[in-house]
Parts: C-alpha cells; sequence; structure tokens
C-alpha cells in the first residue's frame, strides 16, 4: 500500500469500532472448526501428545485436520534455544527451527508441517510492529486487545484457510497463568466468541497428586488449575487427567462437579508403556465422539476411512514390545544426558523396532568426554563411495550421529560417515584431526552442513536421497559391513536393516 492509498483509506473512515477481526482470503467461516488445548498445574503434562493423539482420531474419520503449537516465548523459532532447557529443536521441510512437539504432530498424522504449523511471541509481537510501521493499523493506537489478540486469530485462520482443513488443533504453550500465553487464551476466547457457537471446543489437561506419604490421589491443584482458565473466562468442554495411575471415579467426581464438565468428558489420562496406546485409550473414552457431537461434525465422519485406519493402527500398537532381536545403535552427541534432545531419534527406532521386531538399544556417547587424541586410533575404511569411522570398541551394531551435535565439539570425537545411496559424494568437511583421514557429515532433514552460526546455519546445499534421510536426522553404518547403509529419521516408517 503506497502514502496515497493508505491516506485515502484512513480518509474513508467515519467511525471506529473495538471489533478488529482480520480474515484472510478464502475462509470460510463455519467450516472450520477449531479445538484449543491448554494445561494446568505444571508443564510437561503431554499437551503434544495429547492434542495429535486426538487430531489422528478425527483424521482417522476422513477429516482434514492441521495442528499448530503456540510457544510463549520471544525467540522467532527455536533454532537457538538450548536443548537442556527446551529439548529437541525440530527442523521442519521448509526450513523452520520448532519446538519438539511438531516432531509428534508429524509422526502421529503423518503430515509434513510447516512454518505455517508454528508460532511464538517473537513472530506475533514482529507481525504487530512491521503492520504499524507501515500504517496497516490506520492511525489506532496499538494495543494488546484488539491488535496483538486479532494477530493471533488472523495466524488461526490463515492456517484454516491455507490448509482447508475441517478442524484446527491449536496446542497453547505453557501453563494456564502464565503472563507467556496470557493472550493466546484470550484470543482463542475471542475466537470462540466471534466463531459462533459449536466452533471451538476447549480441552484442559491438568494433573492429579498421588504423594507416597498419603497413599491417596489429590485433586486440589488441579480444580484450582482449571479455575484460573475459568478466570479469563474460558469454560472447558473436556478435561483430561493427567496421573501415574488411573484417576479414581471419586476424584473424575469432584473435578466434574467444580467445573460444571459433565462426568463423561472428564476421563483419566494416566501414564501408559506407549504413546502409541494414547489415540486408542481416547477412543475407548468417547473422547472422538465427545468432540464431534460439540463442534456438530458427525454427518464429515467417513467410517470406512475411520475402520481402514483403525486396523491399520491396531497392527502397528499390537507389535509393541514383540521384539524378538535386539541391536544396539551408538548415537554421539553433545546433550545425551538429555534424551529429549535425540527425541526424533529415539522415537525412529521405536517405529523400527516394531516394524521389523527388532529392540533398538541406543548406546549414548558425550561427545564432551572423549580426548581428541582417541581420535587417531579410530579404524578407517576406504572406500570409492563411502567411508565409515568406528568410533566405539563396545559391539554396537552401528553408530549415528545427529545433526544438532555442535561441530566444534565433534571435531574432537569424530564421527561418520559418507553419503547415502543416490546422493552426492562430495566431501563437505575436511579432516579435523592430524595424521588422519576422517571426513564428517553432519545430516540435518536432507542437507549436509558444515559449520553453524547462531540462529542460522552456513549449508552447502547437497540434497540426499529422500527415502533414505528423512525429515531430522541423520545416518547410520554399520561399522562391520561398509556396503550398508541404514538411516534413521522422522516421519514414517524407517529403514533399519538387519545384517
Amino acid at each position: 500500500m503506497n502514502n496515497d492509498d493508505l491516506l485515502a483509506k484512513i480518509g474513508q473512515q467515519q467511525e471506529e469500532t473495538e471489533f478488529y477481526t482480520p480474515m484472510p482470503q478464502g475462509y470460510r467461516k463455519g467450516h472450520h472448526k477449531y479445538v484449543v488445548v491448554v494445561g494446568t498445574v505444571m508443564s510437561g503434562l503431554g499437551k503434544g501428545i495429547f492434542s495429535s493423539s486426538l487430531a489422528k482420531l478425527i483424521q482417522d474419520k476422513g477429516m482434514k485436520v492441521a495442528p499448530i503449537k503456540m510457544e510463549g516465548y520471544l525467540n522467532i523459532d527455536s533454532g537457538t534455544l538450548n536443548p537442556y532447557r527446551h529439548g529437541e529443536v525440530f527442523v521442519l521441510d521448509d526450513g523452520m527451527e520448532c519446538d519438539m512437539d511438531l516432531g509428534t504432530y508429524e509422526r502421529l498424522l503423518d503430515q509434513d508441517l510447516s512454518a505455517a504449523n508454528f508460532t511464538t511471541n517473537g513472530q506475533i509481537l514482529s507481525g504487530v510492529l512491521k503492520k504499524e510501521r507501515e500504517g496497516g493499523y490506520l492511525g489506532r493506537d496499538v494495543q494488546v486487545i484488539p491488535h496483538v489478540v486479532g494477530e493471533v486469530k488472523l495466524k488461526l485462520r490463515e492456517l484454516a484457510a491455507k490448509s482447508n482443513a475441517d478442524v484446527i488443533f491449536v496446542e497453547v504453550g505453557g501453563t494456564v497463568g502464565d503472563y507467556e500465553n496470557a493472550f493466546y487464551l484470550e484470543a482463542c476466547r475471542q475466537l470462540a466468541y466471534e466463531e459462533g457457537e459449536g466452533s471451538v471446543a476447549f480441552v484442559v489437561l491438568t494433573y492429579v497428586l498421588e504423594p507416597g506419604a498419603l497413599g491417596e490421589q489429590k485433586s486440589k491443584a488441579a480444580q484450582l488449575g482449571i479455575k484460573r482458565l475459568m478466570e479469563v473466562g474460558i469454560m472447558p468442554h473436556i478435561i483430561a487427567v493427567r496421573a501415574a495411575n488411573p484417576v479414581k471415579e471419586k476424584v473424575r467426581e469432584k473435578i466434574s462437579m467444580y467445573t460444571n464438565v459433565p462426568m463423561k468428558r472428564v476421563m483419566s489420562m494416566h501414564d501408559v508403556e506407549s504413546i502409541y496406546i494414547v489415540p486408542e485409550m481416547l477412543r475407548e473414552a468417547g473422547m472422538d465422539r465427545e468432540v464431534l457431537t460439540l463442534l456438530d461434525l458427525h454427518d464429515r465422519v467417513n467410517q470406512r476411512s475411520e475402520d481402514r485406519e483403525r486396523q491399520k493402527w491396531k497392527w502397528f500398537v499390537d507389535r509393541i514390545g514383540k521384539e524378538d532381536k535386539n541391536v544396539t545403535i551408538a548415537v554421539t552427541g553433545k546433550y545425551t544426558a538429555l534424551r529429549d534432545a535425540y527425541a526424533s531419534i529415539i522415537k525412529a527406532g521405536e517405529h523400527c523396532s516394531v516394524h521389523l521386531g527388532v529392540n533398538v538399544n541406543f548406546k549414548w556417547i558425550d561427545t564432551g568426554t572423549v580426548e581428541p587424541a582417541s581420535v587417531a586410533s579410530l579404524t578407517v575404511w576406504k572406500q570409492p563411495s563411502n567411508g565409515a569411522i568406528r568410533l566405539l570398541k563396545g559391539g554396537s551394531d552401528g553408530v549415528l550421529v545427529g545433526g544438532t551435535v555442535d561441530l566444534g565439539t565433534t571435531a574432537a570425537v569424530d564421527v561418520t560417515v559418507a553419503a547415502t545411496p543416490g546422493g552426492t559424494t562430495d566431501r563437505v568437511s575436511t579432516t579435523y584431526a592430524p595424521g588422519t583421514e576422517m571426513t564428517v557429515y553432519v545430516v540435518t532433514g536432507n542437507r549436509l552442513f558444515r559449520s553453524t552460526d547462531q540462529g542460522a546455519t552456513s549449508e552447502k546445499d547437497l540434497r540426499l536421497n529422500q527415502s533414505a534421510t528423512a525429515v531430522y536426522h541423520s545416518i547410520v553404518v554399520h561399522p562391520a559391513n561398509q556396503q550398508r547403509l541404514y538411516s534413521i529419521g522422522t516421519p514414517g516408517v524407517f529403514r533399519l536393516e538387519l545384517p
């Protein structure tokens, strides 16, 4: 918009309104529905697992779903966050570096997500300030309400229009009561008001304590946490109660009475042996049917699709824990003390376990504890198309190097691998240790990286075989067989073959 157009638009404005509801092109009000998932009591309840599991059930019914994670920090993305503070940085196909929950959504929904599926306070506020500088608010004093929350609503509606989804699953990061996510909650409240009844369902995850000294479950913290949500004008429709053990009927009754949520919508979401059991757990509790009722979606259900997808999922779940072989993969890294820093590798191993009937054990190697002098003693195989460095003497069946490993630390250790079948054989980095012939490849997504900066990666864009490496890390080489190369990555079914 040039200055003349801007002044003309301001001049035509006759009166102000308190409503600020920007609508993206192609948005169909009434068609797009929303499920908003929030957490109380504490963080780390598994909102991403719950939201993606519920989204999978709706997707299985033949509907299109689109998830979005809204983070409360002021960073533009997650790329510069310390894994010890925030877990794995998950990299999307378009390069967006985001929260590890996006990996959960990709794995359960089998979708390739983009920057449209992730936002932060930093992104929202940057967008508002950019519009203000461009005169986009037509002379108004820019405020949290309506402009900042309006930007949040616009982000949600843009995702709905872009994806043409039947249901948008909105995960609000953090805990109810945090300053950081306050305007996300207000935006969702306004969204429900503007979209009308039957368009937005609010789901609350809470936690029931079970102190060992008392020997019983206590619900007061859960009740007060949900009260904080009700105080900002949001009435929950569904409550998922997290606990170490199945939640007692009496506890569910207390929470139901305190929150005005019917008992059939207060479910126990206790710990289970695998997150892949959660979708069936929600189905058995009837949460998918409750969402259909709340959002008036029964007429969009494709029963054949649901039956087919349920059988496929049942095959997968029934094979969990039935492995009859073992394989050990050594994983080198800088943050191995925190398993969440390598969540995609662990989940990829779980997928391999199920599909191959092989129990994948990981041997974690802290690269910071290996002396540079030990590098020279490593065995190097020389092959025309690939080479591998045997990092371990502990009998591991393979070596895996994560793409998040810092090259400065990696140089002291040094690790893996050659190019994947069908990929490039160009060397990306040169020998780090004098007197050796090692080449280090650091793999993230389908690119090879050779050095990193804060918030941006200096890359040589060498495309790898997409079938051999997937969205997040990396390459596995069997040290006893130079001809055989394996990969672990996400999402989907991964290529891990036994010799």
